[in-house]
């Protein structure tokens, strides 16, 4: 039996606008967007009272490593059920579990059990971010020296039905060999990240088939008047872009002019978040290196960061804080911008008739106050 529902007294967040004095009809898929006038005379079989506060299609995590103590690179259906499990508090109802230059045997483990894993009560898992091992040593962040490489299509090749993004360095892809072939994979984003490519560098590659930078500012060339770089070519050409909005790898002061540069519609919040995320302070690990995390930061010995702490949820409150956007503007960057990124705008993403019944309901402090994944309260608030 089908069980029919609706979303009341809400303030309905659509991509260009916000909606009061309308319902949200829903089972597993969104049915209709009715006014209050209208419900009077249709069924359903519950009602959730918004009570005056924002519903919005549900988050998307483009980029994250772990939470609630365990990584994607454990390798475990424990581990990324945890993960799933977590986050869901955060808003998100979607992610793509991200990996870490490690030994290939154990890239290969993580990627296996992701195609195989069955998610029960958390946030869908809807391909994978391969971030790694085809980096650059100099920009290698937390990433083990170890364990980087020049790109190398055979050894992912495999993978390429669920890997949805690749971050790698363009400078390391002699005549963009390994670009030529990722490229006849459709459903593959090239994104240039840990990467020491000069502004010609990466304009070219961008010119070649990259369409997103990952973590902007983080790991890549800076911006610099007479060498341009990375961050020079991000601002010159119109490709997609994600930012770590935690004010700890990003300034609060530049969030405004980065959006404005970029365009709003090409930029995406994500996390980074490692397993520390939504843990206590204390000592970790992320790819078989000890990382001390504490209220704010997760840093290695030497001080280097080592992803972030960040919940999606407060992403957008940082941007909300920090910039004139608009609230439907600012949703739109963990769930309009990402889901067109990966091609998934047709099933997820926002609040449209026929799309999935995947919905948040927040406060006006963005408090996650109910996730709903596939027409299914799985948080809430109590």
């Amino acid at each position: 039996m089908v069980v029919v529902k609706a979303i009341i007294n809400s303030k309905i967040i659509l991509e260009d606008k916000v909606l009061e004095d309308s319902v949200i009809i829903f089972n597993n898929k969104i049915v209709d967007i009715v006014s209050n006038n209208e419900f009077k005379n249709r069924k359903v079989d519950s009602v959730i009272d918004a009570k005056g506060n924002y519903l919005s299609a549900g988050f998307i995590d483009l980029h994250i490593h772990g939470a609630g103590g365990y990584d994607t690179m454990d390798a475990t259906n424990e581990a990324l059920n945890t993960i799933s499990k977590t986050i869901i508090r955060n808003g998100v109802t979607s992610y793509l579990p991200t990996t870490m230059s490690m030994s290939k045997l154990d890239i290969k483990k993580a990627l296996d059990n992701i195609r195989n894993i069955k998610i029960t009560n958390g946030a869908k898992i809807i391909g994978v971010h391969l971030e790694g091992p085809f980096i650059n040593p100099k920009y290698k962040g937390a990433q083990n020296e170890k364990y980087i490489i020049k790109p190398d299509y055979d050894f992912i090749k495999e993978y390429l039905d669920i890997i949805k993004i690749i971050t790698f360095a363009p400078e390391k892809d002699e005549n963009f060999e390994f670009m030529k072939k990722v490229k006849r994979h459709k459903n593959v984003v090239l994104s240039m990240g840990h990467t020491d490519a000069t502004f010609e560098q990466a304009v070219d590659a961008i010119k070649n088939g990259v369409n997103y930078v990952t973590h902007a500012f983080n790991g890549m060339t800076g911006l610099h008047h007479r060498k341009p770089g990375v961050i020079g070519a991000l601002f010159a050409n119109d490709i997609y872009c994600e930012i770590i909005a935690d004010t700890i790898h990003v300034h609060k002061g530049i969030f405004q002019s980065f959006i404005d540069i970029n365009k709003k519609e090409k930029v995406i919040l994500i996390t980074d978040s490692m397993r520390a995320g939504c843990m206590k302070c204390g000592e970790y690990e992320l790819g078989g290196q000890k990382v001390i995390v504490d209220e704010i930061s997760a840093r290695l010995k030497d001080n280097t960061l080592a992803g972030s702490i960040l919940k999606l949820n407060n992403a957008v409150k940082n941007i909300r804080d920090n910039t004139k956007c608009k609230i439907n503007e600012i949703i739109n960057m963990v769930t309009v911008n990402p889901s067109k990124l990966i091609g998934l705008y047709n099933q997820i993403g926002s609040i449209e008739i026929g799309k999935v019944a995947d919905l948040v309901i927040f406060d006006e402090d963005i408090k996650i106050l109910k996730t709903i994944i596939n027409g299914d309260t799985l948080y809430e608030v109590i």
